[in-house]
């Protein structure tokens, strides 16, 4: 038995945005654990906040892979599209540091080697992101009426 299904404009759009919502408040969680940790480092209490700062990310790692495939086969092909997007960079912007982040770290060592690999992070992440979450916005969204198997 077929029955309809009723999805507001609201709900489309907040499925767009919410991919990049999350991965901007944990990126600036993160960032600002790390730079704490810089500057509480002479009080020998530095590494609580660079340990703090790792969990956000690697959490919303796992989480994001349920978010991400719960919003991939949304029947709004625009709320699919930015969730598509906002995949590609996070993981591909996650996949390329672990490739090339040991070596910066190689090359710099400590505090600066971390802040320059996260900073990398949060400067390719972040801006797109907020970028998306303004076009989603900004975009004119329609209710629609899906007809789903019961």
């Amino acid at each position: 038995m077929k029955v309809q299904r009723f999805i507001p404009a609201s709900s489309s759009r907040f499925a767009a945005q919410l991919f990049n919502i999350i991965t901007v408040v944990v990126m600036l969680a993160s960032i600002t654990a790390l730079l704490l940790g810089k500057l509480l480092a002479s009080q020998k209490v530095g590494f609580l906040p660079f340990v703090l700062s790792l969990p956000p990310v690697m959490i919303w790692f796992g989480g994001s892979i349920f978010v991400y495939a719960s919003i991939a086969h949304h029947p709004n092909v625009r709320t699919a599209h930015y969730n598509k997007w906002a995949g590609y960079r996070f993981y591909g912007v996650m996949g390329s540091l672990m490739v090339i982040g040991p070596a910066i770290y190689g090359l710099l060592g400590g505090w600066g080697g971390l802040m320059l690999v996260q900073g990398l992070a949060v400067t390719i992440v972040v801006p797109w992101a907020l970028l998306d979450i303004v076009r989603a916005a900004r975009e004119p969204w329609a209710d629609m009426t899906v007809e789903v198997e019961s």
